[in-house]
């Protein structure tokens, strides 16, 4: 079985913008899911070139025990619980696969394909992603609000990463009204991120349950970055690649302190 959502996420910030706070909220995301002998070490990153596209080429292993369902935990070895991402990220345009073929007790029957293209637009474009007709009629799209605290879970909320009342002293934009996108002024950039999220997890029994959970967690987690990215984008607005690439570096060695140290700072996904 294979279950595909489109999530449709809208901010005032430029594409160009978001290129820069997608990857400093990645690197500061990713400290916040790290200790205690889990969280995410990274592999590799480093620049490629393949058929004409170029970008930045990232490979990360996550250990994820704590961080499943209490059903797959029953089940699942230790080695189940341990994941590969790797990611093309060539903007405007971004793929990533997760787990595909490279968790070596499910092989082929679990996957996570994630893929984006950033526009910049309000979020009313149609199948960017090409799909054909079949498969796009079957894609259920799920546009985000990044403003509603009805889309965070009560254990993920925190009053300093909320848009509606967060307010950037550098760009002057927020707080951010349930109405932000047909009241901001003129001159406000904006753009929509359309991730499409292929799940697939063949396994006789749970693949139905198991990617449902998938999908909440992908759409809680979409709806927490964002919720970050907006609210750090004094922290970030002005940075360089040059910057973003020395802190991705410092990220790293971080990351490997970190790992097998402490409790996770960030908050346990949890079965719903």
């Amino acid at each position: 079985m294979v279950l595909i959502k489109e999530y449709r996420v809208v901010l005032p910030v430029s594409v160009e913008e978001y290129q820069v706070g997608q990857l400093y909220s990645v690197a500061e995301a990713s400290k916040n899911e790290t200790g205690g002998g889990e969280g995410i070490e990274v592999l590799q990153n480093e620049p490629y070139e393949k058929e004409g596209e170029k970008g930045q080429y990232t490979h990360k292993i996550y250990h994820l025990k704590s961080k499943v369902p209490a059903f797959v935990k029953m089940i699942a070895p230790e080695g189940a619980l341990v994941f590969h991402e790797r990611a093309w990220n060539a903007y405007p345009y971004c793929r990533t696969s997760k787990f595909k073929n490279t968790n070596e007790y499910m092989k082929d029957d679990f996957m996570i394909k994630i893929e984006t293209w950033h526009k910049p637009d309000m979020g009313t474009l149609e199948n960017v992603h090409d799909l054909d007709g079949p498969t796009w009629s079957a894609v259920e799209v799920v546009p985000i609000d990044i403003t509603s605290k009805e889309e965070v879970a009560s254990g993920d909320y925190k009053p300093e990463e909320d848009p509606s009342l967060f307010h950037s002293v550098k760009t002057g934009r927020g707080p951010l009204g349930p109405e932000w996108k047909n009241e901001m002024k003129a001159d406000c950039p904006y753009m929509c991120a359309y991730k499409l999220v292929t799940v697939k997890f063949k396994w006789w029994g749970l693949a139905g349950k198991v990617e449902n959970f998938i999908h909440r967690q992908e759409r809680r987690i979409f709806t927490n970055f964002h919720r970050q990215l907006f609210c750090w984008i004094d922290n970030w607005v002005g940075l360089t690649m040059e910057d973003i690439r020395r802190m991705e570096e410092e990220t790293q060695r971080e990351l490997e302190e970190m790992r097998p140290k402490g409790n996770v700072r960030g908050t346990t996904a949890k079965e719903e």
